[in-house]
C-alpha cells in the first residue's frame, strides 16, 4: 500500500468517527463519494476540512453558518453541495 492509500483511509476513518452519529454518516457519505476523484490538493484540503469541529462543519451545512474561515477551504464549496 502505497502512502496515498494509507492517507485515504486515514481520511475516511476520521469522517467515520466523528462523535456524533449524524457527522459520521453525513461526513463519511462525503468522504466515500468524492475521495478517489480528488487530487493531491484536494485531499490535503480535505484533511483540513476534517480538522474543523462537527458543530462548525453542521451549521455551515444546514444553517449557512460560516465560522472560523471554513468557506475558504475548497472541498467545504464541494461538501456544501453534497447530499445524501
Amino acid at each position: 500500500m502505497n502512502e496515498l492509500e494509507i492517507f485515504k483511509k486515514k481520511l475516511i476513518y476520521r469522517s467515520n468517527y466523528r462523535g456524533t452519529k449524524e457527522m459520521d454518516i453525513l461526513l463519511s457519505g462525503f468522504v466515500k463519494k468524492y475521495i478517489d476523484s480528488f487530487n493531491q490538493d484536494q485531499l490535503n484540503q480535505l484533511d483540513k476540512f476534517l480538522d474543523f469541529e462537527d458543530e462548525v462543519i453542521f451549521n455551515y451545512y444546514y444553517r449557512d453558518i460560516v465560522d472560523k474561515n471554513i468557506d475558504k477551504n475548497i472541498i467545504s464549496k464541494i461538501f456544501k453541495k453534497y447530499t445524501i
